[in-house]
């Protein structure tokens, strides 16, 4: 009888090596080669049964030309949630595999129940592998919904997950966690890379063969990204990653791959004791209070994705109180800061090389957008001279190395969203006004070209 054969999988990508490797060659981390056992006689069935399969499609697909293949509109599920049917691009595509990714206690699980709760039309199967069927009932209560076509299943075993799913066939397959799951096609223990790997791919050929949408939900490492192999990401179709700081009461939901959408889409809810309220205004978190007479905050008009929104920066500048100054920064790119400060130095002539500057976007919120450069740089301006903002102001434009305000994005929503929340006046690139029909508008406009013609506008 032949031996096993031992390999070594990366926990964190998925590379394979023949021995053991202190550092990953594809990824870079250091001991995350963990032993698996292949069985010799798994592997020569794995490869006929695969044999077997080629001779019996080979005459039945045949390449076609691009023009001539059929194209047709993805069916969607309306999930009942506008901020998920957004991220997932519209709904969740029919047999489609989401992966749901978040830190322990996030909130992933209270997200997922809380939606197939509202699918009051659909049969829905949960399958936990980490709570109870009391537990899970527990919750749902605490949230307050009902659905008579929910179905509970506390199981970890890959082949009774479908021996259920054939016998009750639900429209929603849910499971919670992929890191629970094992098969007895892999000899290995649950939350291994064969293990997941493995179930993952069952569950996808489940999916793409019955058309049932199946949604995953996956930790987190400790270096923020998804645990479990890189190929993992790459089975599923969607990404979905659950996000936000516990000593907050809101949560993000990004999309960080997404085959059926945009991955530039966010969505933002609101922790309470009874569950998630959906926020679709993020202005009203992120301009929590009034600052008037207070120097150092600054408002931007952002956009992620298709979202505006309107965001308080603040800013605080001192005297380094030891030999090397300070810069830190939360929620924003701490190496853009360091060039908006050279820029703020070189090019409007105020000397910051002595002084600790912090900068942080209220709420936790973390911005990528290029429109936010303006606020920073006005932010730390109005804390160095400890002179406040007036009321009423906000802005938006990315700065360029050479002091210039640069146009931004969908300035229109942007000034729109100002409008609204009750704005006078707002500072935008000049460029941006070529063209736009600013009689629309009932907000005051300030175009400005560089930056001294915007802190001339703030400051006088």
């Amino acid at each position: 009888m032949a031996k096993d054969k031992i390999a070594y999988v990366c926990d964190n990508c998925g590379q394979e090596s023949a021995k053991w490797i202190g550092k990953c060659p594809a990824c870079g981390q250091w001991n995350t080669f963990k032993e698996i056992r292949i069985a010799n006689e798994t592997g020569q069935m794995a490869a006929r049964a695969a044999a077997g399969a080629v001779r019996q499609t080979r005459g039945a697909s045949q390449a076609r030309r691009l023009q001539d293949i059929p194209t047709h509109e993805e069916c969607r599920i309306d999930m009942h949630d506008q901020e998920l049917n957004r991220v997932l691009g519209g709904g969740l595509v029919k047999g489609s595999l989401v992966l749901l990714g978040g830190e322990p206690g996030i909130g992933k699980s209270t997200l997922s129940l809380q939606t197939v709760l509202t699918l009051a039309d659909r049969r829905i199967l949960y399958v936990s592998g980490e709570e109870s069927a009391s537990q899970l009932k527990m919750r749902a209560e605490r949230i307050g919904g009902a659905n008579d076509n929910l179905l509970i299943l506390c199981e970890t075993s890959l082949e009774s997950i479908f021996a259920h799913i054939k016998e009750e066939k639900p429209e929603l397959v849910v499971i919670d966690s992929i890191q629970t799951i094992s098969t007895e096609a892999a000899e290995s223990s649950a939350g291994s890379v064969t293990q997941v790997r493995e179930c993952a791919a069952a569950l996808l050929r489940f999916a793409k063969s019955s058309g049932t949408p199946v949604i995953l939900i996956g930790h987190i490492n400790k270096e923020g990204s998804l645990a479990g192999p890189k190929i993992l990401e790459h089975i599923v179709d969607t990404v979905l990653q659950f996000e936000g700081d516990q000593h907050y009461m809101y949560r993000i939901l990004r999309s960080i791959k997404n085959r059926f959408g945009s991955t530039s889409e966010m969505g933002i809810y609101e922790m309470r004791s009874n569950g998630l309220r959906q926020v679709s205004n993020p202005s009203e978190l992120l301009l929590t209070q009034e600052h008037a007479g207070l120097s150092g905050i600054a408002i931007s008009s952002a956009i992620e994705g298709v979202q505006p929104f309107l965001v308080e920066t603040q800013a605080l500048v001192s005297t380094a109180a030891y030999g090397t100054p300070q810069r830190a920064t939360t929620g924003f790119d701490q190496r853009r800061l360091n060039m908006l400060l050279a820029v703020l130095e070189k090019r409007v002539g105020f000397k910051l090389i002595q002084k600790d500057v912090f900068v942080n976007i209220a709420g936790g919120f973390r911005v990528t957008d290029l429109a936010m450069d303006l606020s920073i740089i006005a932010a730390v301006l109005s804390s160095n001279v400890d002179t406040p903002i007036e009321a009423g102001w906000c802005m938006a434009g990315e700065v360029g190395l050479s002091g210039e305000v640069r146009p931004v994005a969908r300035i229109e929503q942007r000034i729109a969203e100002a409008e609204k929340l009750g704005f006078s006046h707002i500072i935008v690139p000049k460029y941006n006004l070529q063209g736009l029909d600013t009689k629309r508008f009932h907000i005051h406009l300030v175009p400005v070209r560089k930056v001294e013609e915007a802190l001339r506008a703030l400051f006088g």
